[in-house]
């Protein structure tokens, strides 16, 4: 059989996704979807359709139901796609079957994010940070990648039940990630002695949301020229510049961006990334304030600096991209008592009276 995921020149083709759950609205599932084709659009690929399913849980063989499942299979064929990408982390076995069905390649949302990270890694340190994760991930699903090579290695010296390709390739990986460990586990090291070598300067970090403009209000703040693009996670390695304020020195920091279901493996590869935003005497969390759904981004943020262990650490809420954020003031018998409303593009803020 040839392989099935070889693509043509030119952008790689994809298809969205997303399962409508009992806790989920149709209106989040669609921004859920909006936010999954950005990411396919940052790691290059071309979004060609969306598809969604209304389920009261995923299925736990295909994730979706068998007639959208066919559904999918059909658009795919048809129009020649190269992938279709999924809004939740898939098991080994959902990735197996579905793959099985489809004969494309099947990404989640993890796998993505991993991939744009890959692609975006470019100190020695963010690259062991990446590859840690994506070898932690791939762990567990090396059955679907290697279904092929089930047969038995042989040879002088190795008769007998032998190993699998599968099993020497769990433990070149397990070796991989012990080793990558300990590589980390150096780095984190260094990096702490640096971050006491820096004295008693205030610690200032930057947070939010990916592509919230860290990074660019980074750059106002310190005159310095620190990487900004309009795309996600443009910013990995954490940025530290020494700034003055009305004569007041602080050290600024720029962090990773955070984004919705943060892969865990992430989580884990970035401790002394996040270690910045730990130990910051004082959190600037940025907010894109003209994105439709701010609300649900400040949201996630604060969910993730309290997972992150960082809940009670003074901070300040900072609206950016304010120039785009446009807002119609409506008729004040329209409202509920006390409430002042704002129309803005595609949603609605709410204001409480001081």
């Amino acid at each position: 059989m040839e392989d099935y995921w070889d693509h043509r020149p030119g952008p790689e083709t994809a298809v969205l996704v997303g399962v409508t759950c009992q806790d989920h609205s149709r209106e989040q599932v669609s921004d859920y979807l909006e936010e999954l084709a950005f990411l396919a659009e940052t790691a290059g690929a071309v979004v060609r359709g969306v598809f969604t399913q209304k389920l009261d849980m995923p299925d736990p063989k295909t994730f979706i139901g068998s007639g959208k499942l066919a559904e999918v299979k059909e658009f795919v064929t048809a129009g020649e796609i190269d992938m279709v990408i999924f809004d939740d982390e898939l098991s080994p076995s959902q990735l197996r079957n579905i793959e099985r069905e489809l004969m494309c390649r099947i990404l989640d949302r993890t796998n993505l994010i991993l991939d744009i990270f890959a692609g975006r890694a470019k100190t020695a340190h963010a690259k062991t940070q990446v590859e840690l994760a994506q070898y932690q991930y791939l762990l567990p699903r090396l059955t679907r990648m290697w279904t092929h090579l089930e047969r038995q290695r042989g040879g002088i010296g190795l008769r007998g039940p032998g190993e699998t390709e599968i099993e020497t390739d769990r433990r070149i990986i397990r070796n991989r990630i012990a080793r990558l460990k300990v590589q980390l586990a150096r780095i984190d090291s260094q990096m702490a002695i640096q971050r006491k070598n820096r004295g008693k300067m205030v610690r200032v970090a930057l947070v939010g949301y990916t592509n919230a403009g860290k990074s660019t209000l980074m750059n106002l703040l310190s005159k310095s020229q620190v990487f900004a693009e309009d795309k996600l996670f443009a910013t990995l390695d954490p940025t530290i510049r020494k700034v003055v304020v009305e004569n007041l020195p602080f050290l600024l920091t720029d962090t990773v961006g955070f984004i919705r279901k943060l892969p865990t493996h992430l989580v884990e590869s970035f401790k002394s990334t996040l270690d910045e935003v730990r130990e910051a005497d004082i959190l600037v969390h940025v907010v894109d304030v003209s994105h439709h759904n701010h609300e649900e981004q400040i949201r996630v943020v604060e969910e993730t600096l309290r997972e992150l262990g960082a809940g009670d650490t003074p901070s300040m809420l900072v609206f950016n991209k304010t120039d785009a954020y446009t807002y119609v003031e409506k008729e004040m018998d329209d409202l509920t008592p006390g409430t002042r409303d704002f129309e803005k593009q595609g949603g609605t803020l709410h204001f409480s009276p001081p």
